[in-house]
């Protein structure tokens, strides 16, 4: 049988999709092909484009015979710009892939088989964002934002975007009708010269108070202008703040904000409680379908009111403070100090009076606790992606909560971390995926572990 080679064409039956989004295929010898943008059941024409030892990537040539899984896409830079994976899927068959990614990281990771419940769905499927940060660059002498090219930093220009709600977009064009008439510079990633590096706007979903926020690589006046004019266009911005970032780094925000109007923060009603919001906040970009999310956390940690409830990575507190009336004492545990000055504002703003926040690492601060005789009932644990250390898994077992709740972003990291407390006392009761990304790739997973000798 023929070896691949670059730039081969080939006939391809996908049958598979890996976490990425890419379909599946065996080309004759049963060699696995990658291929993206297709859907399950769909026969292609693939031409090449790089092969291993064992597997290799192609693009479509053409679609044969379409999938009844697959539906026509609705947006021009699908397929151009690294946002949207799934957008020529049936939302139906999107949902049955996500539970697929979820199972076949807790079985092939995990090694563990937890009953699954049925993914929750979200019931809008676009313009669902809160939050929205471009990239701006130079091309051909004027500034323009738009999303990164899948896997490259080369801006593609975006007018639109079905994830974001329009009047997003209608603010960053009056950024960069004022940043090319003034002729400001855009900041650029090789020479590490330039101003503006990204534009980034937050909204309150419920309150609908907007922040405009622009990242520069120094702190400047030369948009003091420009706020006065966004004010006045645009009544819902009631901040405009600029994040300084000077450093040589593609990481998105700097350590220190200033604000040139308004608030330094925006506010929000989540859960029934408000919220206030700062730039470094971590703030679930989906609001209405992050309290059905949440919703679900609680249901987990079947609390009755007499308990110690830890919220490790804690944020702003949204998760904790939701539930802060159904237990006796809250501690939540964040490592970025703005989030933890929102969250303890937060639990000022709505009289809650029996929680603490904890500024420091998930880890370092629950062996603190440990330390003090702090012995909670439940945990909530939600990560960033990267998911838990060694040390915040080994804090979790030693406190010995009856009950942990994991609300996870990826479900790799879950799976590994689950495993970790599976091998260490707990078992997995019950795991429900959440769809908050329609579209995309990512997917939430909620997972409760109970102890397995609760009186031990």
């Amino acid at each position: 049988m023929k070896k691949l080679e670059k730039n081969d064409f080939i006939t391809l039956e996908i049958n598979g999709m890996t976490n990425e989004g890419n379909g599946v295929g065996r080309a004759d010898g049963g060699m696995a092909v990658f291929v993206p943008y297709t859907a399950v059941g769909d026969r292609i024409s693939c031409k090449i484009v790089k092969t291993a030892k064992s597997y290799a990537y192609g693009i479509v040539d053409s679609i044969q015979i379409p999938s009844d899984k697959r539906r026509q896409s609705d947006c021009e830079a699908f397929c151009k710009c690294g946002g949207c994976s799934f957008r020529h899927f049936t939302y139906k068959e999107e949902l049955s892939v996500k539970q697929g990614f979820v199972r076949d990281s807790f079985e092939r990771i995990g090694k563990l088989s937890p009953e699954f419940e049925e993914i929750l769905g979200c019931e809008c499927e676009d313009y669902y964002r809160n939050k929205i940060q471009l990239p701006v660059a130079d091309v051909d002498g004027k500034a323009v934002a738009g999303f990164y090219s899948k896997r490259s930093h080369r801006v593609m220009p975006i007018s639109d975007c079905k994830l974001q709600p329009p009047e997003f977009f209608e603010i960053v064009r009056e950024v960069l009708k004022y940043q090319n008439e003034k002729k400001l510079t855009c900041y650029d990633e090789v020479s590490h010269k330039g101003l503006l590096r990204h534009i980034y706007i937050r909204r309150g979903e419920n309150t609908k108070e907007t922040m405009l926020c622009l990242v520069t690589s120094k702190e400047t006046h030369e948009y003091d202008e420009l706020a006065e004019r966004v004010i006045k266009s645009f009544p819902q911005i009631v901040s405009v703040v600029l994040n300084i970032n000077p450093k040589p780094t593609n990481v998105v925000l700097g350590d220190r904000c200033v604000t040139i109007f308004g608030k330094d923060t925006i506010c929000d009603v989540m859960c029934g409680r408000k919220i206030e919001i700062s730039p470094l906040s971590f703030y679930q970009v989906n609001t209405k379908q992050a309290e059905k999310l949440y919703e679900i956390a609680a249901e987990y940690a079947d609390l009755k009111g007499g308990e110690t409830l830890i919220d490790l990575y804690c944020g702003a507190g949204t998760i904790g403070l939701s539930i802060a009336d159904k237990v006796k004492r809250l501690i939540g545990i964040e490592i970025v100090k703005p989030a933890i000055e929102n969250a303890k504002r937060n639990a000022r703003l709505n009289g809650v009076e029996n929680a603490e926040f904890i500024c420091g690492d998930a880890g370092t601060a629950a062996s603190e606790l440990i330390k003090r005789g702090v012995r909670p009932d439940v945990i909530i644990a939600d990560p960033a992606r990267k998911g838990c250390d060694a040390l915040s898994l080994e804090s979790m077992v030693k406190l010995s909560p009856n009950r942990i709740v994991m609300v996870s972003c990826n479900h790799a990291t879950c799976a590994r971390d689950c495993a970790y407390l599976c091998d260490n006392g707990y078992e997995i009761q019950k795991c429900r995926p959440v769809d908050l990304f329609p579209r995309t790739t990512h997917v939430e997973t909620v997972v409760l572990m109970s102890k397995v000798n609760p009186n031990k």
